[in-house]
């Protein structure tokens, strides 16, 4: 089976080339390198026999004619920064729904399946802060899940990834393009090179691993009560290979992916794990200021992806730390100029 990886040198990209790669599917990756830490990633696929293709998925034409033709193509493109993607807008959707519409020519070119990492952000902001009233209340049962309502207000990037969910449907009833989604909250694990828009859990712990003191609890009076659900990439990439292996089966449905409720968890208490496994504390400082798009609450349901797969995130919430810290240590010279 051959299987392309747009954005395959990027976190989430490179680790799912890796796992696929290991089982013995041929894969290749298509990335233009625009991050600092692409190209390190490219060196670590090139080790592994794994070619990245130097091409701007928002060019059609240059992806176009990319001769590789896949089996299924997995669309790991995005550029997720939500505050930025009210700075610059048109950036934001040519860089997330344009190049789904690109995928798409190229997927009905070819005649391949498609497996779209959508996100969480596409669910409203103000549905956020009602849920997280809920959560508080101890009504831990009102998660986010496939049919939760998606009308309102959800950031630039959460609408584009959100009209490329739409137009992925339009273009499986029109051309017959099968497809998967899946909408991912927060993702972490090796080779993640956090900063405070993307990738909060591997920054915390690096600031921690490296005694830093520039670390703030944002928003929302500065407490650090703010929840997410943590998904480790391993996890991930086991859902993809579960999907791959049985898309005739299970094929045009979106699905909630995250760490659920038993992976879910607060700024002060991610703190204390960082202080636990570094054994470093850092003073961290309060920012009063809330951002229009900051959202306190996101718990993924698991109850449809269990349901299809059986599947559900096996990596403990602090061994996956202990894990990425291990992975810090391990690189540090390599990866420091990167965070």
């Amino acid at each position: 089976m051959k299987i392309i990886v747009t954005g395959g040198c990027g976190f989430v990209g490179s680790n799912i080339c890796e796992f696929l790669k290991n089982l013995s599917l041929e894969v290749i990756s298509v990335d233009n390198l625009s991050k600092t830490y692409s190209k390190l990633n490219q060196k670590r696929l090139s080790n592994l026999k794994i070619k990245n293709y130097n091409i701007d998925i928002s060019n059609k034409d240059e992806f176009i004619k990319l001769k590789f033709k896949s089996d299924i193509i997995i669309d790991c493109c995005a550029d997720p920064a939500v505050e930025s993607s009210r700075k610059d807008i048109l950036k934001n959707i040519n860089n997330n729904l344009i190049t789904t519409y690109n995928v798409l020519e190229k997927a009905k070119k070819d005649n391949s399946k498609l497996i779209f990492l959508s996100t969480s952000r596409i669910y409203p902001i103000n549905d956020s802060r009602q849920k997280f009233i809920f959560f508080l209340k101890k009504k831990i049962k009102n998660l986010f899940d496939e049919d939760s309502n998606i009308v309102g207000p959800k950031t630039i990037y959460g609408f584009s990834k959100l009209a490329s969910e739409m137009l992925i449907e339009e273009y499986n009833y029109a051309f017959k393009i099968d497809y998967l989604i899946n909408r991912c909250g927060l993702i972490t694990g090796p080779w993640q090179f956090g900063k405070v828009e993307q990738g909060l859990v591997s920054l915390w712990l690096w600031k921690h691993l490296n005694k830093s003191n520039n670390l703030y609890y944002k928003g929302y009076s500065g407490t650090g009560n703010q929840i997410r659900d943590i998904l480790f990439i391993n996890d991930l990439c086991e859902l993809v290979y579960l999907q791959i292996k049985n898309f005739k089966k299970i094929k045009n449905q979106t699905f909630c992916i995250g760490g659920g409720i038993k992976n879910s968890i607060n700024l002060n208490q991610l703190t204390k794990i960082c202080e636990e496994i570094t054994k470093n504390k850092i003073k961290i400082r309060r920012d009063l200021d809330t951002s229009i798009y900051d959202i306190p609450f996101y718990i993924t349901s698991l109850k449809k992806v269990k349901k299809y797969y059986n599947w559900y995130p096996k990596t403990d919430l602090r061994i996956g730390l202990y894990v990425i810290l291990e992975w810090m240590k391990k690189n540090y010279t390599l990866i420091k100029s990167h965070f």
